[in-house]
């Protein structure tokens, strides 16, 4: 079957690692389904995996791509959770939870295989490109904005680094849910698209908000860190979920967050009742995931390359 894969690994020039053509086809284990791939989307973890991050040469080839909508074996139209082993089911009650390419082949290929408890039905409301785009960046969002930083409707909430895939959810789904919305951006066209998605205000990155908001959602890490802590107010909630910049920011704040007693929370994926609720939200609201552009398999390269270079503005999604 044809797919997308890591046939090595460059930390300093990932996509240098990037093959496509023909893999082999899913095996059949206990537990497991296979799935048709329709459409899937790209993720800053795909571009990891390429440099190696949770991804081991012992590993390779390895096929890429968390996201994914199908066809089920039954004919049912699909969406995948993403997160391989987080009840046991499919892989055993001792197995470490993994991200799909972590361990297991991904979803850029015409099929892929997950336990059969990774299967969620795609409501009808939502295209197999749209339903894509959900089980990683948007389930990120989903969960740092509802579960981790609690906020409610007529918070004010600060989305840093409109354009990223986490960060254009946020921005969508908050405004959904009724919250106030600050985002930023270094570039000018982002910013303007952030307000064209419901953000009632954008600002240059760095710059000091008319208010202190209730909380931050966090990806881009060093570069903005500071800013996201002097920009919550007393007990407000920084929930963060990656850190495309740095992971080591030039002033941690220390004295800052314990003296306004504010809250710094993790956040990883979500859970499948999360992505149950996510879409079955999208379906009844009429909320659609942003989409930059849409590819054929056979140009995943010019995707990779759209998402290592920061050029795009949502998901980048490859058609199967």
């Amino acid at each position: 079957m044809y797919a997308a894969y890591a046939a090595r690994i460059d930390a300093d020039k990932p996509l240098s690692g990037l093959e496509l053509g023909e893999r082999p086809e899913p095996s059949e284990r206990p537990g497991w389904t296979t799935v048709t791939v329709r459409a899937a989307s790209l993720n800053h973890h795909d571009l990891w995996s390429l440099r190696g991050v949770g991804l081991g040469r012992e590993s390779l080839p390895m096929i890429l791509g968390c996201d994914a909508a199908g066809i089920d074996e039954d004919g049912n139209e699909v969406v995948l959770h993403s997160v391989i082993g987080q009840t046991g089911h499919g892989v055993g009650p001792t197995e470490r939870r993994s991200i799909l390419t972590e361990h297991y082949q991904g979803t850029f290929a015409e099929r892929v295989s997950v336990p059969a408890w990774n299967v969620l039905p795609k409501p009808k409301e939502l295209s197999f490109e749209e339903a894509a785009c959900l089980p990683t960046a948007w389930l990120t969002a989903y969960r740092m904005l509802f579960t981790n930083a609690g906020v409610r409707p007529g918070d004010a909430v600060l989305v840093q680094g409109a354009g990223g895939g986490v960060a254009t959810a946020a921005i969508v789904l908050a405004r959904a849910a009724g919250l106030r919305v600050h985002a930023t951006s270094r570039d000018a066209a982002k910013r303007e698209r952030a307000l064209e998605l419901g953000a009632h205000a954008v600002y240059e990155s760095g710059a000091r908000l008319p208010e202190r908001v209730d909380a931050v959602i966090e990806t881009v890490g060093a570069a903005t860190w500071s800013h996201s802590v002097k920009s919550l107010r007393p007990g407000g909630t920084l929930v963060i979920s990656g850190a495309t910049s740095g992971q080591n920011p030039p002033a941690a704040e220390l004295n800052r967050i314990f003296f306004l007693e504010l809250k710094v929370v993790g956040s990883t994926m979500g859970s499948k009742e999360e992505l149950q609720d996510l879409l079955a939200f999208c379906a009844a609201s009429g909320v659609r995931p942003v989409i930059d552009s849409v590819l054929p398999l056979d140009r995943a390269r010019e995707g990779f390359e759209r998402l290592a270079a920061g050029e795009l503005f949502g998901k980048v999604v490859l058609t199967v």
